[in-house]
């Protein structure tokens, strides 16, 4: 982190602050932190910046105005303050390591901080992540939703493939990597998450095992053909409604493709399309305002 951080914070209720995170993440491109106060029913949602990620008057626009659709559409998103302070850099790391806990997904997998004395259970693979530039620090319910799919399709002989499109911190493909896939290929289209991603995977010694590439659906840097075990997409529901027919064609027959980033209200939507594609849905969660789902591909397409 550079000398001196922005902290960017808005108060909101605890009702709206999935809602909240959701919309300081789209528009500052980082991951939010959540810290709920006991002695009253609101959240403090805060993103912070360093130089590489200034704060300009559209971003502020951007939030005011997501909070105003937020409110027009029946949610009582609280106080809804948006506030900015300067921090020095110790301040912003004390504030990332008061709300950064350790997150087990089953007997399998530890996420911690590299300050985190947490130690492993016995055969537990560790993924070590700090924040960053780029989002994903497993605290997501849909990030977690899609550990622990990586976790339930590990065990398989060969050891499964995997894609991660939208990779961002490069947590799924890391975690993967400790949980032995292979393959793996993982790309994003924010250069600065692909520089994170890679940071990441040195600091966990996994460079080896987990490609992380520049791309977009749209120009995926994927060669033709190929196809993987396991395919995430935590992305938002108009991309992967709109590039359904691309992300199904990825997965291999028999695979299973877990998709996260979908609003609770939108998940029929979604779920039928990838229905159409000949995919059967396997499970799903729904966690405040968000719901997650894992399909099974049973049947093959035709290439685009």
């Amino acid at each position: 982190m550079a000398a001196d951080s922005i902290e960017v914070s808005v108060v909101t209720s605890i009702d709206a602050e999935e809602a909240v995170a959701a919309l300081l993440e789209r528009v500052s491109g980082l991951a939010p932190v959540l810290y709920t106060a006991r002695e009253r029913p609101t959240t403090k949602v805060t993103v912070y910046l360093d130089r590489r990620h200034r704060w300009t008057d559209a971003r502020k626009k951007a939030v005011l105005r997501g909070l105003t659709l937020l409110r027009a559409e029946g949610l009582d998103v609280g106080p809804g303050r948006l506030r900015l302070r300067r921090l020095r850099a110790e301040s912003w790391v004390n504030a990332w390591k008061r709300h950064f806990r350790p997150i087990e997904i089953g007997d399998a997998l530890l996420l911690k901080p590299s300050w985190s004395r947490r130690s492993p259970k016995a055969a537990q693979a560790v993924v070590t992540l700090d924040p960053g530039l780029s989002f994903g620090t497993g605290q997501h319910p849909t990030t977690r939703f899609c550990l622990e799919q990586i976790v339930a399709c590990r065990n398989q002989a060969p050891p499964p493939s995997l894609l991660d499109a939208g990779t961002g911190s490069g947590i799924l493909a890391i975690a993967a990597a400790k949980l032995g896939y292979r393959p793996i290929l993982a790309f994003d289209c924010d250069p600065a998450s692909i520089k994170a991603a890679r940071a990441n995977a040195r600091a966990n010694n996994v460079s080896a095992r987990a490609r992380f590439l520049r791309g977009d659906l749209r120009r995926p840097p994927i060669e033709p053909g190929a196809r993987f075990d396991v395919v995430c997409a935590n992305l938002t529901t108009d991309i992967l409604m709109v590039e359904a027919k691309r992300i199904v064609q990825w997965i291999r027959l028999g695979g299973r493709l877990v998709l996260a980033g979908i609003l609770a209200v939108e998940f029929h939507d979604v779920f039928k399309a990838y229905e159409r594609l000949g995919l059967k849905l396997v499970t799903t969660r729904v966690e405040r305002e968000w719901q997650c789902g894992a399909f099974a591909r049973t049947r093959q397409r035709k290439p685009l």
